[in-house]
């Protein structure tokens, strides 16, 4: 049983699959961060200094200055605004993955076929051929 486990981990698109997620869990850290610390920021600056990340509504009845405060207390709380960072994660992290996938299906155009069908004897020949090597058609 353990053998068959290590030729199943250690075929390569098991590893492949493992080095993807590790490295879209560090992406998602990071886009985390440009959201959380370089994007709203700003975008509360110009809506009116609203912190989206202190943005909720109380549950419990009792005033709370910050959602931190009423997470101190236990007050039940409807965190919008962590909901509005997490939805801009959301968007930020699948419009990088479309532009990864759009460049790497770029580079991957399939190759241009090498031979073509003669159109007499219905036999591959090379692409530039001028004259089909079995049945000594011209070609146009």
């Amino acid at each position: 049983m353990i053998k068959d486990f290590k030729a199943f981990i250690m075929r390569g698109n098991v590893v492949d699959m493992a080095v993807g997620i590790i490295i879209g869990a560090a992406f998602g850290r990071i886009v985390s961060s440009f959201v959380n610390d370089v994007l709203m920021p700003p975008l509360g600056r110009l809506l009116g200094n609203v912190d989206f990340s202190n943005l909720f509504i109380n549950l419990s009845g009792k005033e709370y200055e910050t959602l931190a405060a009423a997470k101190a207390a236990g007050a039940a709380t409807l965190n919008y605004g962590l909901f509005i960072n997490t939805i801009l994660d959301f968007l930020i992290v699948a419009f990088a993955i479309f532009l990864l996938v759009k460049a790497v299906s770029k580079f991957q155009k399939a190759a241009a076929p090498a031979t073509k069908d003669c159109p007499f004897c219905c036999t591959a020949i090379p692409i530039a051929a001028k004259k089909c090597a079995h049945c000594t058609s011209e070609l146009a």
